[in-house]
């Protein structure tokens, strides 16, 4: 066996958002941590989501984490020195219908009857105002006025910097075949070398599934390739970010002219092989939802498109959890394409459970037992 090429109080195996967020918030408490990286930071899920900041439409069980990773973002040049290019644009999720627009007071009163009132229904008219290019058939929606949207791979890029003026330490092109515990050690083993800790953090998107089967608590999680597709420039046109009732959709306009479109676009995973590939024929469908919303963009030109690797749970909630199965093991995986908005504060909330042995918010939902298919 290779001897430890570095000894750390804590590896986190996995540099994307989640893992460069954890590592920084547990590198500012004094902690030294070592991330290990497969690939580049940023190449999978957090450098192909549509960068919406977005607290609406949220599970139940994870608005609260939502609505506190929110703060943080409102926030972030004075927490990481950098805003991660952050713009309060504010959120809106279109009804195109009547029976929509039901949905949508629908959601908000359930929201409403747990306490949560950050979603607000609006009317045709309200939405008329706030964007008024948009086709006048749409009937309404919620609006969320401090949500908004920011660039991935600046944030999870900054998210890193910060990490490593704290003294962490990352390691790219460092995939993690196996991991064992040893005592009161965790090892990770790597084709070049292996990395030894006391706690050991598990923040690798699509691969993490493999690396709790290792541990002996398989969760049924399963990867899918996200896609995401900028246009050419074009005048402005829409302030908010938008997503719709009936249809998948995230939309935006940045500042330069260029429309993102994403919306957890489902292209073509190949977890072996570390790589998603583009689905052309569904990037076409969410390209005509846009054409519906806003027909002037009808012959606007897509300028690129790409993919990458997320993980998806059976419940659609992530693992958000210690080991149920071995000491000093943390999990943070299975955003479902949805992490992105929870990655500054879930970061925190990691380094609570590593460094603090409890979460300053409630994880029972994310609990990795929670699917009753922990082997014995």
């Amino acid at each position: 066996m290779n001897k430890p090429v570095s000894e750390s109080d804590v590896l986190v195996v996995g540099g994307g958002l989640h893992g460069s967020s954890s590592a920084f918030h547990m590198a500012r408490r004094g902690a030294r941590v070592t991330v290990l990286e497969a690939d580049y930071v940023g190449r999978h899920a957090s450098g192909v989501n549509a960068g919406g900041v977005r607290t609406l439409g949220r599970p139940l069980p994870e608005i609260p984490l939502s609505l506190m990773s929110r703060e943080i973002w409102h926030t972030l040049a004075d927490t990481i020195g950098d805003d991660g290019g952050f713009v309060p644009s504010g959120q809106m999720k279109i009804a195109e219908t009547e029976a929509e627009l039901d949905e949508c007071r629908e959601r908000v009163a359930l929201l409403e009857s747990h306490g949560f009132t950050h979603e607000k229904i609006i009317d045709r008219d309200t939405l008329l105002e706030l964007e008024p290019n948009i086709a006048p058939h749409v009937t309404g929606g919620i609006w969320v006025e401090r949500d908004g949207y920011a660039l991935p791979f600046r944030t999870t890029a900054s998210f890193r910097l910060a990490a490593q003026k704290h003294g962490a330490a990352f390691h790219e092109g460092t995939a993690v075949t196996r991991i064992e515990q040893r005592g009161e050690r965790w090892l990770a083993h790597t084709a070049s070398g292996t990395h030894a800790a006391q706690q050991l953090v598990v923040t690798a998107g699509a691969w993490a599934g493999e690396l709790a089967r290792q541990v002996g608590e398989p969760v049924p999680v399963h990867p899918e390739g996200l896609m995401l597709m900028v246009t050419h420039r074009v005048a402005p046109f829409c302030r908010s970010t938008l997503g719709a009732t009936g249809r998948p959709l995230s939309f935006k306009q940045f500042d330069n002219g260029t429309v993102v479109i994403g919306g957890k676009l489902i292209g073509i995973a190949d977890l072996p092989a570390r790589h998603g590939e583009v689905d052309f024929a569904r990037l076409v469908r969410s390209a005509n939802t846009v054409v519906d919303l806003f027909p002037h963009l009808r012959h606007l030109g897509i300028n690129r498109a790409w993919a990458g690797v997320e993980a998806f749970t059976e419940d659609s909630l992530p693992v958000i959890s210690t080991s149920r199965r071995a000491s000093n093991l943390t999990y943070s995986f299975g955003y479902c394409g949805s992490g992105f908005q929870l990655g500054p504060g879930c970061g925190k909330l990691v380094s609570e459970l590593v460094l603090d042995g409890r979460a300053s918010l409630p994880l029972d939902a994310f609990s990795i037992d929670r699917f009753g298919a922990t082997a014995h």
